[in-house]
């Protein structure tokens, strides 16, 4: 009998008794702020890299001393190369074939200047720099009831 009293006492519906919840305000405000710096190093390198050879000659008093009076040198293609990752080929003078020069009045002033600028890895640039950055946000709520 005892448990058909509890049973009976389970299943019937029970009157609940709740306060309401009401705020005690009437408006309000708030505000939040948030920053955020940030550091960024970078550094940048380029490699420059010439290909191809330059030969110039000048002067005065002088001429080619070869029998086909040709000024330049003969053309040598040299292997591949590789430097900082970066494969290249290149191309060469040959230096056996570099013209030869004479003097057209002997005895008479002369100049001769010859400049070889050869293929290769022609200049390196880095740069190095430092990114500071700040952002800061403020929010404002204001509310009411």
């Amino acid at each position: 009998m005892t448990r058909l009293f509890w049973l009976i006492l389970l299943a019937l519906p029970c009157r609940t008794l709740a306060v309401p919840v009401v705020p005690q305000f009437r408006s309000g405000s708030s505000q939040t702020s948030s920053t955020t710096e940030s550091v960024i190093n970078e550094t940048i390198t380029s490699h420059q890299y010439r290909t191809g050879y330059s030969y110039s000659a000048s002067g005065h008093n002088i001429e080619s001393a070869d029998t086909n009076s040709y000024i330049n040198p003969t053309a040598t293609t040299l292997t591949e190369q590789t430097v900082g990752g970066v494969s290249f080929s290149w191309t060469s003078p040959n230096l056996e074939a570099v013209p030869r020069w004479k003097i057209t009045t002997p005895g008479s002033a002369f100049s001769l200047q010859e400049t070889l600028i050869t293929p290769g890895l022609d200049t390196v640039t880095t740069i190095t720099r430092t990114i500071n950055s700040s952002t800061t946000t403020e929010t404002t709520t204001t509310f009411g009831q």
